[in-house]
């Protein structure tokens, strides 16, 4: 029968069980250090004890005189008694040259020879040593007695080693004391400290945690979305490599710890990021980027700090932007292909009516109002996709009642920009223009007026009093590309240029007001610039100018899709 397999204990009662070893061995080694320095300390108190009693019974008077006489044994026994009862200590033997002692405790070893070693204090000389002698081992103390600079006799004076164990035995009884209070304090203390760690880490082990840590760093780094996590303080506590680069932070930016106020993002994301209530789905832009932001606050019993993920949008922006146009093409191609078949009937008609000649008049000029823009883009703009757009857009003015002019200064040769301009860029910034001053110019400056959009700029002298137009410029030369859209709208009024680029800035309502932003986006994003200022019509003139780079890769391409063309 297979046994099952136990769970490892959890990391905190590893700990726990690590700890206690850990105090109990600290506690039982400064038991032992300090058992074992207690005991030199006694010993060497006892040795300056007997060393203090010893010389000073060798400097007295009354024992110098006391051996001048025939019997000192009479006065030094009660002397030497008195001292050892004063100082505590276990002897005081003193004696002559020859060892023959005149005093001891033991009265009946008086007048026997002393036991232990002399010879350093016959020399002159007091020094300490433990000995065994008639009352067992001791510390004694020897020394001379001087008479007028002759050693006359020698004192000792000891204290036996039980005496001294007994010392620290008594003092041995209070450190096992205090050692166990520092045990069990310990112990209760590592307890309570384990048990808010086992509640932080939910009873996991060392390796569920290290395994979870390993999981939490790979999901980080593979997930494609941003993940910003920042705490109680608004402070950003963790972001993954995909955050970092949706919010534009250089990798070598040390982002963690920081508020989200320092990382000079653009203040409706800043604030978006430090909301309160959590936030679904929000568009934001930052220098380079579209991004989707969601926010969603940590509460347990307090507000811990805040969740956000990140979208990058931009992609999906600029396909809807490009799906938008193509739906408006259609729409246009639809309403032509409607006039064309009308105009058709037309010319049937006349030619029923044997009117030929008018049918034909009739035929051609169609021909030519339709055949002059598009021999005038193709002949200015070689560049395919931007003909392609300026051709698409203008039937789209046509059918709102707009009239779409290419200026005569507009030249783009073929090849002229390099690759390194991004195509979806340059169908972004002139599309949205275009779209924008289109809207402009249908509604008038009487609509805008009567809307209350925007305050309309003063008309110049030469303003049109007929249809709308817009006016596009596109001219490349050998250091920048410049695109120009001016319409005959209301214009902007001067209160609200700084505002236009702003995301959600519309003269439309809700849900509008990201186009311009986009325009700026991209411009930012090619190194180029965008100006606003009243235009000769007296409407908005938008100016982008891009930095061309190296131009021999973009004539090297453009020869190729000659190549390709012929």
């Amino acid at each position: 029968m297979r046994l099952p397999r136990t769970r490892p204990r959890s990391l905190a009662g590893q700990l726990f069980a690590m700890q206690v070893v850990l105090i109990a061995a600290v506690v039982a080694g400064c038991a032992v250090f300090a058992y074992a320095s207690g005991s030199a300390q006694a010993e060497e108190t006892a040795a300056r004890q007997v060393r203090v009693a010893a010389l000073a019974v060798a400097d007295s008077p009354s024992v110098r005189e006391a051996i001048r006489t025939p019997d000192p044994s009479a006065v030094l026994q009660p002397y030497a008694e008195r001292v050892r009862e004063d100082t505590g200590i276990a002897f005081v033997t003193i004696m002559d040259t020859e060892r023959v002692r005149w005093t001891h405790p033991d009265t009946s070893q008086i007048g026997d020879t002393f036991l232990g070693n002399t010879a350093k204090a016959l020399r002159g000389q007091t020094f300490t040593e433990t000995y065994t002698g008639t009352l067992g081992p001791s510390i004694r103390v020897v020394t001379p007695i001087r008479d007028n600079g002759r050693i006359v006799g020698l004192v000792s004076a000891g204290i036996t080693v039980d005496r001294v164990s007994s010392q620290v035995r008594e003092q041995l009884g209070a450190l096992a004391l205090a050692a166990g209070g520092a045990l069990a304090l310990g112990g209760i203390g590592t307890y309570v400290i384990n048990a808010r760690l086992r509640r932080h880490t939910h009873g996991m082990n060392a390796a569920e945690l290290s395994r979870l840590h390993d999981y939490h760093q790979a999901t980080l780094h593979a997930v494609r979305e941003g993940l910003l996590m920042l705490d109680g303080r608004r402070r950003i506590a963790l972001i993954n490599d995909a955050g970092r680069e949706l919010l534009g932070l250089a990798p070598d930016t040390e982002a963690v710890g920081r508020t989200v106020d320092e990382l000079a993002l653009p203040a409706p994301l800043t604030g978006a990021l430090l909301a309160s209530e959590p936030r679904v789905d929000e568009l934001h832009l930052t220098a380079e980027r579209v991004i989707v932001v969601n926010t969603r606050p940590v509460v347990g019993g307090e507000r811990r700090g805040t969740v956000v993920t990140l979208r990058d949008h931009t992609e999906l922006q600029a396909l809807t932007g490009e799906l938008d146009s193509e739906r408006g093409f259609t729409q246009a191609l639809r309403s032509q292909a409607h006039e064309a078949a009308n105009r058709l009937h037309t010319v049937v008609s006349l030619i029923e009516l044997g009117r030929v000649e008018e049918a034909v008049d009739f035929a051609t000029a169609e021909l030519e109002l339709a055949q002059v823009l598009t021999d005038r883009v193709v002949g200015a703009v070689e560049e395919p996709v931007l003909a392609a757009l300026l051709l698409g857009k203008a039937a789209q003015a046509n059918e709102r009642g707009v009239e779409l002019v290419l200026a005569e200064d507009s030249l783009i040769d073929d090849g002229a920009l390099p690759p390194s301009l991004a195509q979806r860029d340059l169908v972004t910034i002139l599309g949205n223009l275009i779209d924008n001053a289109v809207d402009a110019a249908s509604e008038g400056p009487e609509d805008a007026e009567d809307s209350g959009a925007a305050v309309p700029a003063p008309r110049t002298a030469g303003g049109p009093a007929g249809r709308a137009r817009v006016t596009v410029t596109a001219l490349a030369d050998e250091r920048e590309l410049l695109l120009r859209v001016a319409d005959t709208g209301a214009g902007i009024g001067p209160e609200a240029a700084d505002e236009v680029f702003r995301r959600g800035w519309s003269t439309h309502g809700a849900g509008r007001g990201l186009g311009l932003a986009l325009v700026r986006q991209a411009a930012h994003r090619n190194g180029g610039t965008v100006e606003l200022d009243a235009g000769p019509d007296g409407g908005a003139r938008f100016t982008v100018r891009l930095p061309l780079g190296d131009r021999t890769a973009g004539s090297a391409a453009g020869a190729r899709a000659k190549e390709v063309t012929a």
